[in-house]
């Protein structure tokens, strides 16, 4: 049986990948009259009189919302809300396998920006944080600003931010490993949807240097014509040097390639034109921009990809249960650049001597890593005065 049909098979045997398990015990009348009526009153009165005891007197406090409309779906594209649900489901797996935080799928149908926004600022107060999840840009974009203004709560869209922070964090251990220094590095992004432009969002935040986005036009430069609004912000930060031309084109010179794009854009050729010791890291999945064997021909000193049977994957499983535990924690009002970059730190943090060309990133299953950035990004909210509480001891 190959993977795809093991994978049918163990779908229709669990029948969903998460359930709801209660956690009051109901074995009698006593128990049932705590739990339920006429007991439950209490508590409802309670966050009546003072709202901020939802997240003490129900699971809000450890409960995130993972919400997708369907249209960008895992490299599948847009398959609609519906079909969308199994990936959403595997979300929460991972929140409640890595973190302990237990999430629950939201399928809307509607591609409209405005009816997204008001169905989850509708149903936020049953959340502690909104996990935005597979919405296409640059729609995902205004989604996101949009639920920022309006609610109190985290809201974070997992592809671009859970992404960037996971490639910020592999570059720190790569730049470490090469000898280059923060604000020299020449980095080069394909892909210019929502999860390039959040990557070179939150790559220049770290400070690591220049950055050149590209899409299937070539090089953004300022006042470039066929760019969406959002590139077209990015370009205004991007681009020092005005490099404009084909992917091939500005690769020539760069430290950096990173592929957020298409299955075998670059050749082992592109990366020999490259500075000596280039970083590749090639993210389309499951087919990379190139293969690992390839970048290695071509000179490559550190390569990673998105797939788990290579080394150095770079996966958001590293970042988001982390982020939304620490977050969470001290019930934070918004995840913010800074949370961002202290992640990356945390996680990079964790790969020390052990530091090799195939080991940038600690694994998936490293037990370390959830609570490392948890710290990290809890640390920060408290820090900036953006928590409603202090984490609790241990």
């Amino acid at each position: 049986m190959d993977q795809k049909q093991l994978a049918m098979e163990k779908h229709r045997e669990w029948q969903g990948k998460i359930e709801v398990v209660p956690r009051a015990p109901i074995t009698n009348m006593e128990e049932l009259a705590v739990a339920y009526t006429p007991g439950v009153a209490e508590p409802c009165l309670a966050i009546q009189r003072e709202p901020e005891l939802s997240f003490d007197l129900t699971r809000r406090g450890n409960l995130v919302a993972v919400i997708t409309d369907g249209t960008a779906v895992l490299g599948l594209g847009d398959i609609g809300p519906t079909a969308g649900m199994p990936v959403m489901e595997g979300k929460c797996a991972l929140f409640k396998t890595f973190a302990g935080v237990d999430a629950f799928p939201l399928c809307i149908d509607s591609k409209d920006p405005q009816v997204i926004v008001d169905t989850i600022v509708r149903i936020a107060g049953s959340f502690g944080g909104i996990n935005l999840e597979d919405i296409s840009a640059p729609r995902c974009f205004e989604i996101e600003a949009e639920l920022k203004k309006r609610l109190d709560i985290p809201v974070f869209h997992d592809d671009q931010h859970g992404t960037a922070i996971v490639v910020g964090a592999a570059l720190l251990n790569a730049a470490r490993l090469t000898g280059r220094e923060m604000g020299t590095l020449r980095i080069v992004i394909n892909g210019a949807g929502a999860a390039g432009i959040s990557i070179a969002g939150l790559l220049l935040e770290m400070g690591f240097g220049d950055i050149v986005l590209c899409d299937i036009r070539g090089a953004l430069y300022r006042g470039a014509e066929w760019m969406n609004p959002a590139q077209a912000a990015m370009a205004e930060r991007t681009n020092r040097e005005d490099r404009r031309g084909t992917l091939a084109q500005v690769l020539a010179g760069a430290d950096a390639f990173i592929g957020v794009s298409r299955p075998g854009l670059v050749t082992a050729e592109m990366v020999a034109s490259m500075a000596k010791d280039p970083v590749v890291f090639a993210m389309a999945n499951p087919t990379p921009e190139i293969l690992p064997e390839e970048a290695k021909r071509g000179g490559a000193a550190v390569v990673g990809t998105g797939r788990s049977d290579y080394p150095n994957q770079i996966n958001n499983v590293l970042v988001f249960p982390g982020v939304f535990k620490g977050a969470l924690a001290v019930r934070a009002r918004e995840i913010t650049d800074s949370m961002k970059v202290a992640a990356a730190h945390a996680i990079a943090g964790l790969v020390g001597e052990e530091l090799a060309p195939d080991y940038i990133l600690p694994a998936p299953f490293d037990p370390r890593v959830a609570q490392a950035v948890a710290n990290a990004v809890a640390g920060e909210a408290v820090r900036l005065g953006l928590n409603r509480r202090l984490p609790k001891e241990g």
